[in-house]
């Protein structure tokens, strides 16, 4: 497994998570998403950027901000900010 290639489980839930929690959390609070990209987004890019571990932190901390009194607004995942260049570009970031 390479880090451009997020693992078959993270792109399960992902796509679980885009096409039936989703709708149902949204069913209770039908107001659009505050942030941009929204958290499903984030979670995906984020897990594909940082691995499972430091990627699920991000993606829990940014559901967690989001709440009826956020600001909302653009919000994307940092880049990787080690000595070397990012392992993964901008274009294998893109959701399935």
């Amino acid at each position: 497994m390479t880090d451009s290639q997020p693992t078959l489980a993270a792109r399960i839930a992902f796509r679980i998570y885009k096409s039936v929690l989703s709708p149902v959390l949204h069913a209770f609070s039908p107001s659009q998403c505050l942030y941009l990209p929204t958290c499903s987004e984030y979670a995906y890019v984020a897990l594909v950027r940082f691995g499972p571990i430091r990627g699920s932190w991000m993606a829990l901390r940014r559901v967690a901000r989001c709440h009826p009194f956020a600001k909302g607004g653009f919000d994307p995942v940092p880049e990787r900010n080690s000595g070397a260049p990012p392992s993964v570009s901008i274009h294998s970031d893109r959701l399935p």
